[in-house]
């Protein structure tokens, strides 16, 4: 039976990448306009708290809840500082060295760094002789060899010309070491999402409250990133926002990026998935490639592209292989509950039959007359 109801999640999704282009865009344009980036994540991570702590706590009223002990405040506390302190300030440092396109691309390296690390820990299987490791191998390969290209080949500039004033914590370098250090950046921070991935596992196991587990983390993410900012910028002014624009930015990052799509990505994956959600990360590179290059006049060279549809085959050749693993390990699920059905099946049906054996053939009444 299908209808409209059926077309809501991919919709959601599309919008949600609009919403993070978005956010790619209005971040980049503020950090260009003079905006501090250690002082931006703290900005955006309070505005995110603000937004998702009142609602996490009527939720909380509503249902028990879980308490928050030593060993959840540790992990909560890791992801945060991992996922949200160190790997928004690498982002937001190689977004604006780099640009907005080649860090949405870049973020299309999650899951192959992600498959790496957890074959590494044997979070991941891996065998080479069937078709699906393959495919997750060379999906990997791809996003990596894709990545190398987009910082190391340039090429012919395809379009339009861009000059960064000097506000990075690095200093002011020429452009190419500009276009590196910013893929460096950007590739560190995919690492630490990565990791942050991985430690969902455990978080979400000790503390499986996720909409109180994200305040939580918001939370500490500002406390972390605020003492980052206060020890790495001593002039006042770098917390000071100079225009209305770097203000709505700020609002619009927290509550969009941080907040909402928290909400519509959490209920499209209920719906249909991870692989599902992670499906529409490609869209997002092309929609912020197309729009920084027409709104932040931002340039596109030929290695860049060549790397990035590079990624982007990688990113759907590794998602194949783990929707294949998907439909194997369901396969075997349902295998051993129809074994384990027919195993008590089999000790009913033995059962009954030594029932049969041991009851007598006459009654004593019968034996009687």
């Amino acid at each position: 039976m299908g209808g409209f109801g059926d077309y809501k999640p991919a919709m959601a999704m599309f919008g949600l990448q609009f919403a993070y282009a978005g956010v790619a865009l209005s971040t980049r344009a503020a950090l260009l306009e003079g905006m501090n980036a250690r002082v931006f994540v703290v900005y955006r991570q309070a505005i995110a708290t603000l937004v998702i702590a009142p609602v996490a706590y009527f939720s909380r009223r509503k249902s028990s809840g879980c308490s928050l002990g030593l060993r959840s405040f540790s992990l909560i506390f890791l992801s945060a500082l991992i996922g949200v302190t160190i790997g928004q300030n690498i982002y937001f440092e190689g977004l604006y060295l780099a640009s907005s396109s080649m860090a949405s691309a870049m973020g299309n390296l999650v899951p192959a760094v992600t498959f790496i690390m957890a074959s590494i820990l044997g979070l991941e299987k891996v065998d080479i002789r069937k078709l699906r490791s393959i495919a997750k191998i060379l999906g990997t390969v791809l996003c990596v060899c894709g990545a190398v290209s987009m910082a190391l080949l340039r090429g012919p500039k395809l379009l339009n010309t861009e000059h960064l004033p000097g506000k990075s914590l690095f200093g002011s370098s020429s452009d190419g070491e500009n276009l590196l250090l910013g893929c460096v950046f950007l590739f560190a921070s995919a690492c630490c999402w990565s990791i942050w991935l991985i430690l969902q596992v455990p978080t979400s196991t000790s503390y499986p409250d996720h909409l109180s587990l994200s305040a939580w983390m918001c939370f500490f993410g500002t406390i972390q990133s605020a003492t980052v900012a206060l020890f790495l910028e001593q002039d006042p002014e770098a917390w000071i926002m100079h225009s209305s624009f770097q203000l709505a930015c700020c609002f619009f990052v927290g509550i969009v990026g941080s907040g909402i799509s928290f909400f519509v990505q959490a209920w499209c994956i209920s719906r249909r998935g991870p692989l599902f959600a992670a499906m529409f990360n490609p869209l997002c590179t092309v929609m912020v490639t197309i729009l920084a290059a027409i709104f932040l006049h931002e340039k596109i060279y030929a290695g860049g592209l060549v790397g990035a549809i590079g990624v982007i085959i990688g990113l759907y050749i590794l998602l194949w292989g783990k929707a294949e693993d998907a439909v194997e390990t369901k396969k075997e699920t349902d295998h051993r509950k129809l074994q384990n059905e027919a195993d008590e099946e089999d000790i009913l049906e033995k059962t009954n039959h030594k029932i049969d054996l041991e009851e007598p053939l006459l009654s004593h009444q019968t034996s009687s007359v």
